[in-house]
């Protein structure tokens, strides 16, 4: 993931930082406990497409 794409993305919900997870190929969005995915290295940053992270996930 590019450093200065990450620097310009928001969470579309809250409109807060993103964190790069690299294993999982997604970025996400802890107050909100979204993770939005990254297709072909392309974000995916619609609320629709994230997945909701389980309370008992670790972030």
């Amino acid at each position: 993931m590019d450093k200065k794409l990450l620097d310009i993305l928001a969470c579309p919900v809250c409109k807060g930082p993103l964190v790069y997870h690299q294993d999982d190929n997604e970025l996400i969005c802890k107050p909100d406990r979204l993770a939005y995915p990254i297709r072909n290295d392309i974000p995916v940053m619609l609320e629709e497409e994230a997945r909701q992270i389980p309370a008992d996930e670790e972030i």
